[in-house]
């Protein structure tokens, strides 16, 4: 029996597990190894920082689409991979087996980047870390004054700044000050500049206060900035872009300049054709942006069928994602800008389509209670 790998728990395998529930694949066992319980859904994480959603309304758990889908759940983390020998070694000491490996393992973000981060920044990844301590931030809040800095050009930090803007003003005067580090872009940045224009009035709406230059050092109760400036600060945001697994890049599979899973068309290792690759971890050379969640979430049904036709020994096909995607990004309060292509508007109405959007891809994967499946799936790993 082939025994195939889902390793991650990413908006791509979701979609796997969903396939594998609607119809399996003959002759193949298939175990799924992910960190946490749930897959928190990316898109919704402002939401939630926003209070517009609680963390389970944004998730979807992954113990009864594995249990539905007949799939070996193991929670675990991958601390190294041996394509050569097609084995992965997890953080417990414990060792899985594969003859088809696919990584969903998202992306990290580099803890040594900004002086002063690790021991004294709130990072944005593991997202699941990220919201469990948000209640915490909220509390300090209610207590006192927070001053809170957010550092991150993108939309993750866009989104974000709005976002803490609007959960921390309260409503008995001021509870937070909020500032965006960008490190020298404008806000939004990769955008078309009539969405910028549309960020930098959202967080002047929201009092939220830009700083275009990188963030130099985080120490206890303070931001420094490069031009020496020092801003007072209880909660150090850090929203900047992600960083590949350094064991991805020791593994041997080939990788990109930085490091993040080389694939082909067929979403494959273009060094390693037993391992598939997709979502934040993998990277494609004709690709605009390989990482933008919108990619990730419409890799997952090309994904299924290639491990379906992979394991029967079938031609794989070609994946051709979209060159124009719509992008949705919220402004704390229930207004969103909308990107697609020039078109560049924002409004209530643009928060509505996100939500109703939104909801729609967490429904999708969620089983009804009552549902046969309901109960976890779980596994030991081969030694």
């Amino acid at each position: 029996m082939k025994r195939i790998l889902l390793l991650g728990g990413g908006h791509a395998h979701v979609h796997v597990l969903k396939e594998l529930a609607r119809q399996p694949i003959a002759g193949a066992e298939v175990l799924l190894v992910a960190p946490f319980e749930r897959a928190i859904y990316s898109g919704m994480v402002p939401g939630i920082v926003a209070g517009h959603y609680r963390a389970a309304q944004a998730a979807i758990p992954l113990a009864p689409l594995a249990a539905a889908a007949g799939v070996l759940l193991v929670e675990g983390r991958a601390v190294a991979l041996d394509p050569a020998r097609r084995v992965v070694h997890l953080a417990d000491g414990r060792v899985a087996e594969y003859e088809l490996l696919s990584l969903d393992v998202g992306a990290t973000q580099a803890r040594e980047a900004i002086p002063g981060a690790r021991e004294h920044g709130l990072f944005v990844r593991p997202i699941e870390h990220f919201v469990r301590l948000l209640d915490g931030l909220v509390g300090l809040a209610r207590q006192r004054v927070l001053d809170v800095v957010v550092v991150g050009a993108g939309a993750a930090g866009v989104e974000l700044s709005l976002a803490l803007a609007h959960r921390l003003a309260g409503t008995d005067g001021e509870r937070a000050r909020v500032a965006l580090v960008t490190g020298g872009p404008r806000p939004l940045a990769g955008y078309p500049p009539r969405a910028v224009e549309h960020a930098e009035r959202a967080l002047a709406r929201s009092r939220i206060t830009v700083f275009r230059e990188p963030c130099a050092r985080i120490d206890a109760g303070s931001v420094l900035l490069a031009s020496g400036a020092g801003l007072a600060c209880d909660a150090p945001v850090i929203a900047t872009g992600v960083d590949p697994h350094p064991w991805l890049a020791a593994s041997g599979l080939a990788v990109d300049a930085r490091g993040f899973v080389a694939t082909g068309p067929t979403l494959q290792s273009r060094s390693h054709p037993a391992v598939f690759a997709a979502g934040d971890c993998a990277s494609r050379d004709d690709v605009a942006h390989p990482r933008s969640g919108v990619y990730a979430v419409r890799a997952g049904p090309p994904l299924a069928r290639n491990l379906r036709l992979a394991a029967g020994g079938g031609t794989l096909l070609p994946y051709q994602p979209r060159r124009r995607t719509l992008n949705l990004v919220s402004c704390g309060g229930r207004r969103a800008i909308l990107a697609w292509g020039p078109l560049v508007a924002e409004g209530r109405w643009a928060w509505w389509w996100k939500d109703r959007i939104d909801r729609g891809f967490i429904a999708q994967y969620t089983l009804p209670a009552g549902m046969p499946g309901g109960q976890p799936a779980a596994a030991e790993a081969r030694r």
